[in-house]
Formats: structure tokens, sequence, C-alpha cells
């Protein structure tokens, strides 16, 4: 089985997709490496995986999505400076095997996020 790294960004206050939203990868191994950066498609998706196979590790990543920009973009109220501009969020791979859903649920003032599939 290979596993690999995916994301979603839903903007929740639009109720669609999170198109054009920045989005960096990082391994965190003593020190924050960056990995790559992306962009999300009109779906809020990113067009391949982040990781997969050989180049999907055990260890902690960081996800850092660029909502300001997104939000501000998009004519989000925000106060200034913004409530939210960039959200990282910190996981570990425990078994590179398998699939990592990692998705961002959005709004100008909360996220959540979760292991999907």
């Amino acid at each position: 089985m290979m596993g690999k790294l995916t994301t979603h960004v839903l903007d929740t206050m639009a109720g669609k997709p999170a198109a054009a939203l920045s989005i960096a990868l990082y391994r965190i191994d003593g020190e924050r490496a960056l990995l790559k950066e992306v962009m999300t498609n009109l779906d809020g998706r990113v067009d391949a995986p982040l990781l997969a196979g050989p180049d999907l590790e055990t260890g902690t990543y960081e996800l850092l999505f660029k909502a300001g920009d997104y939000l501000r973009a998009h004519n989000a109220a925000l106060s200034d400076p913004a409530f939210l501009d960039e959200i990282p969020i910190r996981f570990s791979i425990a078994n590179p095997d398998q699939h990592y859903h990692v998705p961002l649920l959005l709004s100008a003032y909360g996220y959540s996020t979760y292991r999907g599939s």
C-alpha cells in the first residue's frame, strides 16, 4: 500500500471550496524545513498529493495555510490586523503506508480540522 498526504480547504463563510489559497508544507525535525508550496484548485484541493510513497516518512509535519491572503482577496470583513492570518496545523505521521488527509474548514474568525480519509 502506498501512503499519501492530502488536504482540502472549505470556506465555511461562503459555503464553497477555498480556491487559490496558498499552503506551505514543512517537515519538523529539530528545525522547520520547507518541503513545498502549493495553491488550492477550484475544488479547494491541490492537484496532487502533498507527499506520497517514499516521500511520506514517519515524523512531524506542518501545513501553513495563508488564510489572511485568501480572505482579503475574497473581500471578507476582517479586523486590522486580521484575527486569523496564517493557520499552522502541526501533525505527525505514524504509519507512512496510510492515507493522511488534513482538511481545513475556514472562516474569518475560526477554523477546524481533523484527520480525514
